[in-house]
């Protein structure tokens, strides 16, 4: 394949590896980032492509790769490493102690809207935000598992509705 062929076919690709872009990242600015990227890494290792084989599965490969590598560089980045006696910083809390007037006010608006709720529905989701799992609700209330979930889902579902604020 000559390097005018090659180049044709990815610029061919732009509008379907755009789309998978978006689909990965979910924000615009960043899918345009990886596709330039995947366009780098395309145009640079041309050499390793095998004629006769997908080029489109080939391009695809290369971003969601790049993707997942540029996700895992940034969960490591994000990660601490407390060598400090005692691990201070990790046992130190990062809240100051001070509630932000406006966290607070949105705090009770949410409560305001879930205390609204039918009880079928608050309990289950109430529970679930405590951190019980969802075979202890359903063992406590005396409901099906599958049940449990429903009613947590169609709960957030009302909530997302009733609070779009904060979205």
């Amino acid at each position: 394949m000559t390097a005018m062929d090659f180049n044709n076919r990815l610029i061919s690709m732009e509008n379907r590896l755009e789309r998978f872009a978006l689909s990965l990242t979910a924000n615009r600015e960043e899918a345009k980032d990886l596709l330039q990227e995947t366009y780098f890494k395309a145009l640079s290792s041309k050499d390793k492509f095998i004629e006769f084989t997908n080029f489109e599965a080939w391009a695809y490969t290369i971003m969601k790769n790049t993707f997942i590598n540029n996700y895992r560089k940034a969960v490591r980045q994000n990660t601490i490493v407390d060598t400090t006696k005692d691990l201070y910083y990790l046992n130190n809390s990062k809240e100051s102690g001070h509630v932000k007037p406006d966290s607070a006010v949105q705090h009770k608006e949410i409560n305001k809207h879930i205390d609204n709720l039918q009880d079928e529905l608050k309990v289950p989701f109430l529970m679930h935000t405590q951190g019980y799992k969802y075979k202890e609700i359903a063992d406590k209330l005396d409901l099906k598992i599958g049940t449990v979930k429903s009613r947590i889902f169609f709960t957030r579902k009302k909530l997302m509705e009733s609070l779009t604020d904060y979205r």
